[in-house]
């Protein structure tokens, strides 16, 4: 027994349990009302817990901070589409005003014209002539012959198709669509009749002028209103060429429209006018 007390082995279990008595009183001093083992074991995981702690704050600051950006970003977009709306309502009443002005400039010098304001609802994409469909029909008065204008009086095309809410018109560029017309400076006379080729660049052919022709590049031609189909001054476009027909001993016109026909939105179709319906007026 002596030689075991005296043995290096029994020092070292003393120191331990010398070791663990000190852990368990200076955990019981700094902790009040817990066990001594409880606060040894708390000190013990002090330093992870106060780790696992500040990390649980640094995700929870995280999440809620991009929570908030999230939230930022929607009210940003509302308020964007907003503004969009906003945009999209002044641009189509702008384009309203103009086309009622313009319509007014018309009616103050043909004051025989009868009209309904009409808007673009529908486009063929497969028809290189860009025909279109409006948003009026029969229920507005609306017939198949009935010509259609834009700007200030310039001749878009005529409604070829009509229903109860809509109505398709076919523009000048269609060779299907003739139109008698004259050069405003010479008086020349000749009439709308488009070939695919110059259909398709959005230019329009006016045919029948004499080979001698006095018409120039820069000349404007309108409806002559022969027929009783189109009335009379309506603009169909500014002569860009005039040539000479390979086919025949005539001059023919090349003709760029006042208004690109497939950008318009809105128009206006002439249900009535003086001559409307009268042959060779």
């Amino acid at each position: 027994m002596n030689r075991f007390v005296k043995s290096t082995w029994f020092k070292i279990i003393v120191a331990i349990f010398v070791m663990l008595f000190v852990l368990i009183i200076y955990a019981a001093a700094g902790s009040k009302g817990s066990s001594p083992l409880s606060s040894a074991a708390g000190t013990a995981t002090k330093p992870v817990s106060s780790a696992s702690s500040k990390v649980g704050k640094g995700l929870s600051r995280a999440f809620n901070t991009k929570s908030a950006y999230e939230e930022e970003i929607k009210s940003l977009k509302k308020e964007i589409a907003g503004y969009q709306k906003e945009l999209a309502d002044y641009e189509q009443l702008k384009q309203k005003t103009e086309l009622y002005e313009n319509a007014l400039g018309v009616k103050q010098k043909n004051p025989d014209f009868v009209f309904v304001a009409a808007s673009v609802i529908g486009r063929d994409a497969a028809d290189v002539y860009t025909s279109f469909t409006l948003d009026k029909g029969t229920k507005d008065g609306i017939e198949v012959n009935d010509p259609v204008m834009c700007g200030e009086g310039q001749l878009v095309g005529i409604v070829s198709k009509v229903a109860k809410q809509y109505c398709v018109v076919s523009t000048i560029l269609d060779p299907k669509v003739s139109v008698s017309a004259y050069e405003v400076r010479t008086r020349e006379t000749g009439y709308v009749s488009n070939s695919s080729t110059l259909s398709a660049s959005g230019l329009i052919k006016v045919t029948g002028l004499n080979r001698k022709t006095s018409v120039t590049a820069g000349g404007v031609v309108c409806t002559s209103g022969i027929g009783g189909v189109y009335p009379r001054d309506l603009i169909i476009g500014t002569v860009k060429e005039v040539k000479d027909d390979e086919h025949n001993i005539s001059s023919f016109l090349v003709v760029e429209p006042g208004n690109d026909i497939k950008d318009i939105e809105n128009v206006l179709i002439i249900t009535s006018f003086d001559g409307q319906g009268v042959t060779g007026s």
